[in-house]
C-alpha cells in the first residue's frame, strides 16, 4: 500500500488539512466586505511573521512573480545595482533586474557557501559616488540548502543609501527574519514554503524610503504597480481579481502560525535541520552546506558518486512514494534535497530516513543500519524528555 506521499521538497510543502478545508469555503465578492474583512485580517498577520508595521501588499502570483514586482517598482532602467548571489534564485534575481533594463554587478557566491558580510561591504566602500542603488540578496537559496546572515550583511551594508531588498520565498517563517529591525527595505515572499499554502499567492513588504523610490521610478509596470496596490487595499481590495481561496486558507495557516507561536515555528525548523544533518551525517553521507550556514528549511545531500543522486531519488519515489528534490544546473544528479519546512512533522523526517538507510543499502552503498534513524531518535528523546 502506497498511501499519500511523502512530500518532502523546498517547496511546495505539505498542507494542513483544516487549511485544505477553509480553501473549499464559497466564493464571495472580490469587491465586497466581506473580502475586505478577510483581506484586512490576513495583511495584518502577515505583517506579524515579517515583524514589521511597513506596508505589506498581497499578490496572487508566484514567488518569482513578486521578485519581478520588487525590481520593477523600485529599480528604474539604468540604474546599478548589486546582486548577492548564493545560488540558483541570487541568479534568477539577477536576470529579473537585467531583463528590465538595470545595470547589473553580481557578487557571485561559490555555490554551497554563504555571502561573507565583509565582502560586500568591500564592494559598497568602492563605490565612493553611491552608483548602486539596490542591493539585492537571498535570504534562502533552496538550490543549495544555504542561508544569508542577513543581519550581519545589512550591518555590514548599513553605510550605504542603496535599498537592501531581499527574496525571502523560502525563509520567511523558517529563518528568523526582522524586517524593521534589521532595517531591510523591501522582502518579498511566498505562499508555498512555510506558510504551509498552495502555490500561488505573494507578499512583498516595503518601508517608506522604498515607497518614496517607487514613486520616483521610471520601469514599466502593471499588474505589479505599488501605488495600485496601495490605492486599492485603503479600500480592502486588491487592484485585480484575488485568489480568493488561497486567502482563506492564508487565513487558516496564519492562524496555525499564531498558535505555535513564530519563536516556536523557528526553533522547531531549527531542530528539523539538526535532526536531518545529523542523520544523514551517521549513514556516512556529505552535506554541500557548512554547519553555519546550513538552512532550517531544506538540507542538501552529496550522492555517493558512484550512485548519483537522482537513482536515490527515483528509488525513494517507487519503493516508498517519497519525494526529495533533484540538484540543479550543475548541482544535477550530484546533490539531493531534503525539504523540511512548512507543515512536515518529526515522525515524517523518521520515515524518510528510514527509507533512505534502505534505499542506499539496495543500490549498494555499505552502510550500517539503523545508525541514522538511531541517531534522529536519540536528538528526538532528548527533546521531548
Amino acid at each position: 500500500m502506497r498511501g499519500e506521499q511523502y512530500l518532502l521538497l523546498p517547496g511546495p510543502t505539505p498542507v494542513p488539512e483544516k487549511v485544505l478545508r477553509a480553501m473549499s469555503m464559497p466564493m464571495i465578492n472580490h469587491r465586497g466586505p466581506e473580502f475586505k474583512e478577510l483581506l484586512l485580517e490576513v495583511t495584518a498577520g502577515v505583517k506579524k511573521v515579517y515583524r514589521t508595521s511597513q506596508n505589506v501588499l498581497i499578490y496572487s502570483s508566484s514567488g518569482s512573480g513578486v521578485l519581478e514586482a520588487a525590481v520593477v517598482n523600485f529599480i528604474s532602467p539604468g540604474d546599478k545595482v548589486l546582486v548577492v548571489s548564493i545560488g540558483v534564485f541570487g541568479d534568477r534575481f539577477a536576470k529579473i533586474a537585467a531583463e528590465f533594463g538595470a545595470d547589473v554587478q553580481k557578487l557571485a557566491i561559490p555555490w554551497g557557501q554563504a555571502a561573507d558580510p565583509q565582502a560586500v561591504k568591500e564592494v559598497l566602500d568602492n563605490d565612493k559616488n553611491h552608483e548602486i542603488k539596490a542591493i539585492l540578496i537571498t535570504h534562502n537559496e533552496t538550490s543549495t540548502g544555504v542561508y544569508n546572515d542577513l543581519k550581519a550583511i545589512r550591518a555590514a551594508a548599513s553605510h550605504h543609501p542603496a535599498l537592501f531588498m531581499v527574496d525571502a520565498v523560502s525563509g520567511l517563517g523558517a529563518i528568523d527574519l526582522q524586517m524593521d529591525e534589521w532595517d531591510l527595505d523591501v522582502v518579498v515572499s511566498g505562499s508555498q514554503k512555510a506558510f504551509m499554502l498552495p502555490p500561488g499567492l505573494g507578499f512583498m513588504a516595503f518601508n517608506e524610503k522604498a515607497l518614496q523610490v517607487h514613486r520616483q521610478s521610471t520601469n514599466a509596470k502593471f499588474y505589479w504597480d505599488v501605488s495600485a496596490g496601495l490605492k486599492y487595499l485603503e479600500k480592502g481590495q486588491t487592484p485585480y481579481t484575488p485568489a480568493i481561496s488561497l486567502f482563506y486558507g492564508l487565513r487558516e495557516s496564519l492562524a496555525l502560525m499564531q498558535e505555535e507561536g513564530l519563536e516556536n515555528t523557528l526553533d522547531r525548523h531549527k531542530r528539523y535541520r539538526d535532526l536531518v544533518r545529523a542523520g544523514v551525517k551517521a549513514l556516512g553521507l556529505k552535506l554541500l552546506a557548512d554547519e553555519r550556514a546550513a538552512s532550517c528549511a531544506v538540507t542538501s545531500v552529496m550522492a555517493p558518486e558512484d550512485i548519483g543522486a537522482n537513482q536515490i531519488r527515483k528509488f525513494m519515489l517507487e519503493e516508498f512514494n517519497i519525494v526529495l528534490a533533484g540538484g540543479q544546473q550543475k548541482l544535477d544528479n550530484v546533490i539531493f534535497r531534503i525539504g523540511h519546512l512548512g507543515y512536515v512533522r518529526e515522525l515524517d523526517l523518521l520515515a524518510v530516513l528510514a527509507a533512505l538507510e534502505i534505499t542506499l543499502v539496495r543500490l549498494g552503498y555499505k552502510v550500517e543500519m539503523g545508525a541514522g534513524l538511531k541517531k534522529a531518535e536519540t536528538m528526538l528523546l532528548e527533546y521531548h524528555r
